[in-house]
């Protein structure tokens, strides 16, 4: 395993992101909502919880879920009893009430313009603290009216998990959470829809390297041209994050 991780380190120029020159805010009204208002919360929502003991009670993670509603987020959040940060559009961050809440819960504003780098070194902030960041890997909400309901993944996870190779991420499936406030047509939670939240095994870019790829396969990587390096890693990028669709479904996304 130490070869390995050499071989890949010698890529590093290739898959290292940069985490952007930003701090994250909301530390202290995070952690007196975390407190006060989230049991109540919990206690409010039918929620049903499971693998919990999946999450990483400290240190970098990434949580990674499908998307079926507004509510995610804060589904995840709750439940996962993490402080967990995650990228908002710029449009959250117009109207002040809902600008306030975004930065009183440490949530990143981002700008979709300016494309998915910026996004990811965005996101790099949070790892780079070693905190929890809440992503959804179809990169969008679904917005299939039939099953199956789940999109498929965007790479801009796995280029994370890359980067972060000791930062375990863990696959989640929500369920229910559409019923329970359905966009552009609910105005209010309907808080007798029960919500389902399942924690899957979490997998390091590590150990989804030992068993996909080989030393020899990534020192021959460094001989090659850029272009070259660029297609073999976007090639791991599409595969790492189709195996980890599957073990989305496997936790029971719709």
């Amino acid at each position: 395993m130490s070869e390995l991780k050499d071989a890949w380190m010698a890529l590093e120029s290739h898959w290292k992101i940069t985490p952007k020159d930003a701090r994250i805010t909301g530390d202290a009204s995070y952690g007196f909502m975390r407190w006060t208002l989230a049991p109540l919360f919990r206690m409010l929502l039918r929620v049903k919880i499971r693998g919990i003991d999946n999450v990483p009670k400290s240190g970098p993670t990434i949580l990674a879920a499908n998307h079926l509603s507004h509510v995610d987020p804060l589904v995840v959040i709750l439940a996962s009893r993490r402080r967990t940060h995650y990228l908002a559009k710029d449009g959250h961050f117009r109207n002040f009430a809902l600008r306030t809440f975004m930065r009183a819960t440490g949530q990143i504003e981002t700008n979709r313009e300016t494309g998915g780098a910026e996004a990811l070194s965005s996101a790099a902030v949070v790892l780079h603290a070693r905190r929890a960041l809440g992503i959804f890997p179809e990169g969008t909400r679904s917005k299939r009216t039939e099953a199956p309901f789940l999109l498929p993944g965007k790479t801009g996870f796995a280029r994370l998990s890359a980067s972060y190779p000791d930062v375990p991420v863990v696959p989640i499936a929500l369920t229910g959470t559409r019923e329970f406030m359905t966009p552009n047509k609910h105005k209010f939670p309907r808080l007798w829809k029960r919500v389902g939240i399942s924690y899957g095994k979490p997998v390091t870019w590590w150990e989804w390297l030992e068993k996909n790829s080989s030393v020899e396969v990534l020192q021959a990587l460094a001989n090659k041209e850029d272009h070259e390096v660029k297609a073999a890693l976007a090639s791991m990028y599409r595969e790492f994050t189709d195996e980890f669709m599957d073990m989305m479904k496997e936790q029971g996304a719709p």
